[in-house]
Parts: C-alpha cells; structure tokens; sequence
C-alpha cells in the first residue's frame, strides 16, 4: 500500500490545516481517516474502498490518487494535484 504515486496531490489538512503532499496510497488512507475535515460524503467512501482495493492488489495505485482527488474536490481542500 505504500506505492509511490506518478505526482503528488497536496490538500490543507490537519488541527491547524496546513498545505500537505500526499504521495502514497498508505499516505491518502492515513489522511482520509485521520485528518479529514469531513465525516461522510461518497468521494470520501469511495476513496477509502479504493485504497482499500489497492491494498488487496485489486486495483492501481493510480486508481487511488485519483479517487483521493476526488473527496479532496468534495471536501474543498485540494491545493493542487
């Protein structure tokens, strides 16, 4: 699950939100259950199953950067990607 993603995405997460580079999909899944602004939204659940799938070899590392993207979008903290 630690596979290096192609290119960074940065979202503004955690207690004091600051600019954070997310390269990994053991990376996004730590931000998506630690640091997340948001509590529920489907991007988000999405995401999470992703990382999941990727973890069980079912699905590419590219697969999660950008379902990782996509709850950033939702939640409204997507820096850059």
């Amino acid at each position: 699950m630690n596979t290096p993603w192609s290119k960074p995405v940065t979202v503004l997460i955690g207690e004091t939100p600051s600019d954070t580079k997310i390269d990994t999909t053991q990376g996004a899944a730590w931000a998506l259950i630690e640091d997340w602004p948001m509590e529920d939204g489907t991007a988000l659940d999405r995401a999470l199953t992703v990382c999941a799938a990727v973890d069980a070899g079912k699905q590419k590392p590219e697969d999660a950067r950008k379902a990782f993207i996509d709850a950033a979008v939702e939640a409204n903290i997507l820096v850059s990607a």
